[in-house]
C-alpha cells in the first residue's frame, strides 16, 4: 500500500533543513526552533521518511580518515548511444565510483571516484576504460574543496581494500 502524500509545507522545510544540518538533532530542539512539541516533529518527520521525502540518515566522514586520500570526477564518452542502463552496470561494479550520473553536453556520463591514491585512481580508470562501449575518459584531479561543508567533501562508504 502506497502511503498518501500530504502536503509540504514550510514547517516541514523547516525540519528538513535543520536534520540536513544535523540529522541528532533532538526532536525537541527542532521544534523549539520551529515552534512545536517534540511529538509534532516526530510525527511529520515519520510522515516525511514514509512519503520518501526524507530517505536515510548518514554520517559525514572526511574521506582520508577512511583511506581515500585522491579524488576525481572523470567524463565517460561512449561509442553510439550506451543505454543508461548499461551505464549503471558498469558503475556498480566499482565501489571507487561514489557518484555517476548522466550529462548533457559532450560527455555521455560524469563519475565521481574516490581512491587511495593516484595509483589506485589510475587502476580504476584502466578498469572502466576496458568496457567495450567507452571510448574514452577525461579526468579532473579535486585539490582541495571550496565549500568543505559539502555533502561532495564528505564520504559514507567504507574504506576501499587495502
Amino acid at each position: 500500500m502506497r502511503p498518501t502524500s500530504a502536503p509540504f509545507d514550510e514547517l516541514d522545510r523547516k525540519i528538513v533543513t535543520a536534520l540536513m544540518a544535523n540529522a541528532r538533532t533532538s526532536f525537541a530542539e527542532i521544534g523549539a526552533a520551529v515552534g512545536l512539541s517534540a511529538t509534532a516533529v516526530k510525527r511529520r518527520a515519520d510522515r516525511l521518511r514514509e512519503t520518501g521525502v526524507i530517505t536515510g540518515f548518514t554520517a559525514t566522514v572526511k574521506p582520508a580518515a577512511l583511506g581515500w586520500r585522491t579524488e576525481a570526477y572523470v567524463e565517460v564518452y561512449c561509442e553510439g548511444a550506451a543505454p543508461p542502463r548499461r551505464l549503471a552496470e558498469v558503475v556498480r561494479n566499482h565501489p571507487e565510483i561514489t557518484a555517476a550520473m548522466t550529462v548533457t553536453g559532450g560527455a555521455d556520463a560524469l563519475l565521481h571516484v574516490r581512491a587511495r591514491d593516484v595509483e589506485h585512481f589510475e587502476e580504476v580508470l584502466e578498469r572502466i576504460r576496458v568496457e567495450p562501449f567507452i571510448r574514452k575518459t577525461v579526468s579532473f584531479m579535486v585539490l582541495s574543496h571550496l565549500l568543505p561543508e559539502s555533502p561532495e567533501a564528505g564520504a559514507n562508504q567504507p574504506a576501499p581494500e587495502a
